[in-house]
């Protein structure tokens, strides 16, 4: 039986209702990007949403991404992949964790902590041999979007960077955000939710192409600990500490 949760949004004092649905199956990570949801299982299985249930797609892999960039992967071997074809294709490099949500480019974060990416001249092909481009500063997680990238290093700590371009996904330099987060997720539309240490879910506001960096991090009480976070077209997808999936209408939040 499909399960209705109903949640508070506490923010500056005002209080919105979010409804959520527990939605069947069981993941460690999730990722909702340009009409599309995938996610990985603790059997490193590979699954795509297509509306009412879990399709499972051939292939191993810890962490897949989806967005403008296409559906790519990393398995736990760090090796990365790219959906082409209906197939896994393996390209070079190695990455523990990648992101697709930048307007057609690539980035993420190898088990060093070093930072990558691809412009888009690159992930549109259907080359397999791509010239990784690596960032000065050090994260865990990085995930970019319309309005720049965001990322939290191994303390935590938060991280904008400013001027990057699908041509030119080195940007400029790094600010530092207020807050902390274990990750962070920056959706299609440009939206930035996380999770923090705590296991509790936030939205930074006040995001636009003028405020790329926001104004400040709205919290959700949930009365379970959260592990991961995604957003598409107002969906907030949410992954508990046991795997559990909510999807929540994100109206409001």
């Amino acid at each position: 039986m499909i399960q209705i949760l109903g949640l508070v949004l506490l923010y500056t004092g005002a209080a919105a209702g979010l409804l959520c649905t527990l939605v069947p199956g069981n993941l460690t990570q999730i990722d909702a990007g340009a009409g599309q949801v995938y996610g990985v299982n603790y059997d490193d299985n590979i699954f795509q949403w297509v509306g009412t249930y879990w399709k499972q797609i051939p292939g191993k892999l810890i962490h897949v991404t989806v967005g403008p960039a296409g559906v790519w992967g990393v398995d736990r071997m760090n090796y990365i992949f790219k959906l082409q074809d209906d197939d896994w294709l393996p390209v070079n490099g190695h990455l523990k964790q990648i992101d697709a949500g930048g307007n057609k480019f690539l980035s993420g974060a190898n088990k060093y902590d070093w930072v990558y990416c691809l412009d888009q001249d690159q992930t549109v092909s259907t080359s397999d041999v791509f010239s990784y481009t690596e960032l000065d500063g050090s994260l865990k997680y990085y995930s970019c979007g319309p309005y720049g990238c965001w990322g939290v290093n191994r303390y935590n700590d938060i991280y904008y960077r400013h001027d990057v371009k699908p041509t030119e996904c080195w940007g400029s330099y790094w600010q530092q955000i207020r807050g902390s987060l274990v990750m962070v997720e920056v959706g299609t539309d440009g939206s930035v939710y996380g999770v923090n240490p705590q296991g509790t879910a936030l939205k930074r506001k006040g995001i636009s192409a003028m405020n790329p960096t926001g104004i400040s991090w709205s919290w959700l009480d949930m009365p379970v600990s959260l592990q991961h976070v995604s957003y598409d077209e107002g969906n907030l997808w949410l992954l508990t500490q046991n795997g559990d999936i909510f999807k929540c209408r994100a109206n409001g939040f």
